[in-house]
């Protein structure tokens, strides 16, 4: 008895697939179309012909924002796995001696918040580059790039104490954060919530409440800015947060809440003299992300 026939099986294009990862991981169409660079248009059409390939509805959307669909998350999974494997067979070619370990330094706020999202887009690029990261504060960070025990770190940098010391690849503006509906600020003493000794955001709050003859308390202090955003979020005390810091269920308060103002503050980049090529490949990678932050905040 003769087969049947069936045509052949669609091919899926790495390059749709990445806008539907990109889609599913910001939440929405435009976003999304930044991060593929591309229109929204582009992007829309780009999903409904994977729709019409797939024949199934891989997107919930509403006015705001989309969801994936049951059968959008089981897609989810597949596209990054072939990406991935595609990220790592192109580059077995074109970059077959880039392979390697780098010893990465940062403090916690940015291993929190910014780190992972620059890991991410890293692996993707360089599959055979491993990167080890050290958290720890600023100032312990730059021993460890003198001592040689780490190949380039990431430090929060007060510019009036350190002119001329590493490359300065962001600055922010240090701002007081409280919860949103929140009386902490209204208390007396003040209540916040810092970092160790040694941070330079602790250091100039502290100086500038103390220049105001403020008078404050340290209600919680820990090494780890969850630990800090917590105590904020509940209440319990204001803190000096970077500006991209504070979320929707913050608020910045300033001098109408008889607030100092508070400095703005370097991110600066430390390498040790003999960068490793995988070394610098990170470098500019980190470059390259806070670049893209400074010009989508401007």
């Amino acid at each position: 008895m003769p087969t049947p026939f069936r045509p052949p099986l669609p091919l899926l294009d790495n390059d749709v697939l990445r806008t539907f990862v990109a889609i599913a991981e910001t939440g929405n169409f435009s976003n999304a179309a930044e991060v593929v660079l591309r229109t929204p248009s582009a992007v829309s059409m780009q999903i409904k012909k994977l729709e019409e390939q797939l024949k199934t509805t891989l997107f919930l959307r509403d006015a705001r924002s989309v969801s994936l669909t049951q059968h959008g998350e089981m897609l989810l999974s597949y596209a990054r796995r072939m990406i991935a494997l595609s990220n790592e067979a192109v580059s077995r070619f074109v970059m077959p001696d880039l392979a390697g370990i780098v010893r990465l330094g940062a403090p916690d706020d940015i291993a929190e918040r910014l780190l992972p999202r620059i890991l991410k887009d890293f692996a993707e690029t360089f599959p055979s580059i491993m990167v080890d990261v050290t958290v720890d504060m600023s100032s312990a960070l730059r021993k460890r790039i003198e001592e040689q025990r780490l190949d380039l770190a990431l430090f929060n940098c007060n510019p009036r104490s350190f002119p001329n010391f590493g490359e300065v690849i962001h600055t922010e503006k240090l701002v007081w954060a409280g919860a949103k509906c929140g009386n902490a600020h209204l208390r007396d003493p003040l209540p916040i919530s810092v970092w160790e000794e040694g941070c330079v955001w602790r250091q100039d709050a502290i100086s500038q409440l103390e220049k105001q003859k403020r008078p404050y308390r340290v209600a919680y202090a820990s090494a780890h800015s969850m630990a800090q955003r917590a105590a904020v979020l509940s209440d319990l005390a204001i803190a000096p947060f970077p500006r991209s810091y504070v979320t929707d269920e913050m608020v910045v308060l300033g001098p109408q809440e008889n607030l100092p103002e508070l400095f703005s503050f370097d991110v600066r980049l430390l390498t040790t003299p003999q960068l490793s090529v995988p070394g610098k490949a990170v470098a500019d990678s980190i470059r390259d992300f806070y670049g893209q932050m400074t010009r989508a905040a401007a």
